[in-house]
């Protein structure tokens, strides 16, 4: 059986072939892993130059409608209301046990027009949610096709004015639409400054050719990414949160306003607020582990007394901490930043640490 007849297909493969990616499965899709540069090289170069990754994998939905922002609201626990025109949020979509279904960027776009990001994994779910919620709102929920750029780090403002596109004016989870069918977010999932391109599929390659005309510019895979966001200490769908963690444990009620948490009607409610008023069982944290060997997802970890207390859910080597880095979840009592665990890899115990998050600083534009 081939590959092709069993993934998606990114609408700038042949660009990628060109450059001499190494392709593989996720999430459904035939996506570029390393290029010729190498994992390592194309995480440093990201976070030193520019980094041009292919994230059309993800889903762009246009919810429209006289009831969008009340829609908006039932579906996940986001203050609508409060949210200004061109302002982006990052937020949940919950079940009604407040399991995490899905994590979403959603930006205003106008009084009654709102995008919403979603993963590739949980697109085809998240559009029957959605819709589902949508019976008996003004609302429609429509999935756009759109090559979707990232551009990330701290030369990236200067190559998109370079290749024609001037976003300076965006800061930090701001956004534009800055020409007809385009849309453009200030945000990524890197920890550097960045920016998010949604263009038509026809546009894209012309414009991904201007921007890797830059030097500063130049392709980077999702292995890279994957680490990038690592070191960042954010969240991986599928792996550090699914339909079985909440927003308490998973360390995400930040995005949450106290008062939604306290009075939201948005669904999972009820649900969250016995877990915030019980006290979550477990908590994500970042974790280190000792010398040079990564600890990966579904490694157990146990106290002192090899009793096992949490699991790794993500981990690899982080290029530009300069050692291993992990993520995972531990029982409440021990997530305390500098509490010693082990963590079982292949029948090697090795030693870990709970630390702080992120591992590397943001160094997002906020203006």
């Amino acid at each position: 059986m081939s590959v092709g007849n069993t993934l998606k297909h990114l609408p700038l493969e042949a660009m990628h072939e060109e450059a001499g990616a190494r392709f593989g499965a996720f999430a459904g899709w035939h996506m570029p892993l390393t290029y010729p540069a190498g994992v390592m090289k194309e995480h440093l170069h990201t976070r030193e130059k520019a980094g041009l990754f292919d994230i059309s994998h993800m889903q762009l939905f246009a919810v429209e409608g006289a009831q969008a922002a009340t829609f908006l609201s039932r579906a996940c626990p986001l203050d609508t209301a409060g949210l200004g025109e061109a302002k982006s949020k990052y937020t949940v979509l919950l079940n009604e046990e407040a399991g995490i279904i899905d994590d979403l960027i959603v930006t205003r776009l106008g009084d009654e027009r709102f995008m919403v990001v979603a993963n590739a994994g949980n697109a085809v779910k998240d559009e029957a949610h959605l819709n589902a919620i949508a019976d008996g709102f003004e609302v429609t929920v429509r999935p756009l096709k759109r090559v979707f750029l990232a551009l990330q780090g701290p030369e990236a403002e200067g190559v998109l004015i370079g290749a024609g596109l001037d976003l300076s004016d965006l800061t930090f989870m701001t956004a534009a639409e800055p020409r007809q069918n385009w849309f453009a977010t200030r945000s990524g999932y890197t920890g550097e400054d960045g920016f998010e391109i949604a263009l038509p599929p026809e546009e894209a390659p012309a414009f991904a050719e201007k921007i890797l005309a830059d030097e500063r510019a130049q392709w980077i895979g999702l292995a890279a990414r994957d680490s990038l966001r690592l070191e960042a200490g954010l969240c991986l769908h599928g792996q550090d949160i699914n339909e079985t963690t909440d927003p308490a444990s998973a360390a995400l009620l930040w995005a949450i306003p106290k008062r939604l948490r306290e009075e939201g009607g948005f669904i999972g409610a009820e649900a969250l607020r016995r877990i915030v008023s019980e006290g979550a069982e477990e908590k994500r944290v970042g974790l280190k582990p000792e010398g040079r060997q990564p600890v990966r997802s579904g490694a157990p970890l146990m106290n002192q007394n090899r009793e096992t207390v949490g699991r790794v859910t993500s981990g690899g080597f982080g290029p530009s901490a300069g050692h291993p880095v992990a993520m995972g979840y531990v029982a409440k009592a021990l997530a305390e930043a500098g509490t010693p665990l082990i963590a079982e890899v292949r029948g090697n115990s090795v030693p870990v640490h709970v630390h702080p998050l992120p591992f590397t600083p943001h160094r997002y534009h906020k203006g």
